[in-house]
């Protein structure tokens, strides 16, 4: 994820990030420079068509269909971000869920061997979950006090969940902890498992195919048309006008396909590593 300060924002206008859409549609938009320029030639010089040509009639379907699309892209872009912000609510969950479980074991656990259980456990959940969502390849891994075994042909962190709660029963079962007590640790444990479903949910849920392939297909008819009536009015300088208007629509769908997968490696994702790193961290200085 970038990090930036929006206090600033007269400095990122001339900055060129590699996450900008203008290096992503850099060879389109030399395509439209192209048509645009053969469209104008062929209507100013070639056919020498005059003011009174139907064509320049066309303007009428811009100024209709141009609403609809901005109508169109608001609720993508809006919609792909409620998908952004749904994944970072999660994973804020996931790190108060994490803290609350550690605080509560850390009063109520006296045992070192059993605080160094949880230790390391908590948080291998948020690094799996982690892992998961981004369909990375885990290896074994072994702690002090802890022999983690994951098997990448089942669900990880469904793997991880158990091996906690099977903690927390032995525990019950030693009288380490009260009936009571098992109540209130499992809630905190079947909180990970909401979580991670929500965000299974975001992951394997795209926006409908043909909700997408629809707007691309009305921006692609939109700029395709729209040099025709425009170049009577503006001559060659609907070379411009035309690219920046693909410019600013075809960016508004791109940035809404970047967001709407928040658990990605793209540079508007979700910093989920971070986020399970801190969530480690704050897990050691509880336990």
């Amino acid at each position: 994820m970038v990090s930036y300060n929006p206090k600033i924002w007269f400095a990122y206008i001339f900055r060129f990030h590699r996450s900008d859409t203008i290096r992503q549609l850099f060879p389109i938009l030399f395509l439209i420079v192209i048509y645009s320029g053969v469209v104008a030639y062929l209507e100013i010089d070639y056919f020498k068509l005059e003011e009174t040509s139907h064509v320049k009639n066309l303007f009428v379907i811009h100024t209709t269909l141009g609403f609809v699309i901005s109508l169109l892209l608001a609720y993508r872009i809006n919609s792909a971000y409620d998908r952004w912000w749904e994944g970072r609510k999660l994973w804020g969950a996931l790190v108060n869920n994490s803290r609350n479980l550690a605080i509560k074991l850390s009063v109520i656990l006296k045992d070192e061997r059993d605080l160094a259980y949880f230790r390391k456990l908590i948080p291998s959940y948020a690094s799996m979950l982690n892992k998961h969502l981004k369909d990375e390849e885990t290896s074994m891994q072994l702690f002090e006090h802890v022999d983690l075994t994951i098997d990448h042909h089942k669900h990880r962190p469904n793997q991880i969940a158990k091996m906690l709660f099977q903690k927390i029963n032995d525990l019950y079962v030693a009288n380490k902890i009260s009936g009571d007590q098992l109540i209130v640790l499992n809630n905190e444990i079947q909180s990970f498992t909401d979580i991670c479903g929500a965000c299974e949910r975001i992951k394997n849920t795209p926006i409908p195919y043909s909700y997408s392939t629809f707007i691309k297909k009305i921006i692609f008819i939109f700029i395709l048309t729209l040099p025709f009536p425009h170049a009577f009015t503006l001559g060659y300088y609907v070379i411009p006008v035309v690219s920046f208007v693909f410019y600013v629509l075809a960016s508004i769908e791109l940035i809404s396909e970047e967001i709407e997968e928040p658990f990605g490696y793209d540079d508007n994702d979700l910093p989920t590593t971070k986020i399970a790193e801190n969530i480690k961290k704050h897990i050691e200085e509880l336990l």
